[in-house]
């Protein structure tokens, strides 16, 4: 595989980026180019978690390189976050879009592909002769990638009181609990609060969450 360039510094890349977003037409095509040239070691670092799911490292790259473009022509510096941050989200979302096109594909042509006949005459598809359905590594990739995601979100979005309620109630990152989902009558009792508050405050919280995830395009 190809060595790539290493990544900009914080300096390098803010320089580039106004470059970018600068009234020369010229210097912005540059600057949008370097951008993407010296973050193409994140494809490859992004692509690697895919080593294994039946497709070429190149490949891998190639469409990964897709996403990076994107993030690079649509990243807002005022945001605060790294152009790095972004475009690892945008490799990763645009790798997954590859896998799942395929994916569906492969089940609407592959599976119902004549194979042969059996005794009698009969047409046999691949789907009659899987005995059982096997692991979806690509769909638990995507699970993962947003239990990861969510995890975070909690942390990040919720305050103290919302994060104990979403615990509590779902039975996540609670190891005292052992994973025990309570009902909001018993989180009420626990907190020293009313059902009907500890329903608003997990509605709340659950919005906060869910627009973190619809932001993070998974």
């Amino acid at each position: 595989m190809k060595t790539f360039e290493q990544p900009l510094s914080a300096e390098e890349e803010n320089r580039y980026l106004s470059a970018m977003y600068g009234d020369d037409k010229a210097a912005s095509h540059d600057a949008g180019q370097i951008l993407i040239e010296r973050n193409l070691r994140l494809v490859a670092h992004v692509a690697k978690k895919y080593m294994g799911c039946g497709e070429d490292m190149e490949d891998l790259i190639s469409i990964g390189t897709i996403g990076l473009i994107k993030a690079v022509n649509t990243f807002k510096p005022e945001k605060g976050s790294r152009l790095a941050t972004y475009a690892a989200k945008c490799i990763d979302n645009e790798l997954l879009m590859m896998f799942r096109a395929r994916k569906k594909l492969t089940r609407e042509i592959s599976l119902y592909e004549p194979i042969g006949t059996d005794k009698e005459g009969n047409e046999i598809n691949l789907i009659d002769v899987c005995e059982q359905e096997q692991p979806d590594i690509i769909e638990d990739m995507d699970t993962a990638a947003k239990l990861t995601c969510l995890y975070r979100l909690i942390n990040e979005r919720l305050d103290e009181r919302e994060r104990c309620i979403i615990k509590l109630r779902y039975g996540v990152l609670d190891s005292s609990m052992g994973g025990k989902e309570l009902t909001q009558r018993d989180i009420g009792q626990m907190l020293g609060i009313s059902r009907s508050y500890v329903s608003r405050i997990e509605k709340k919280a659950l919005g906060k969450l869910r627009a973190g995830l619809e932001a993070a395009k998974l």
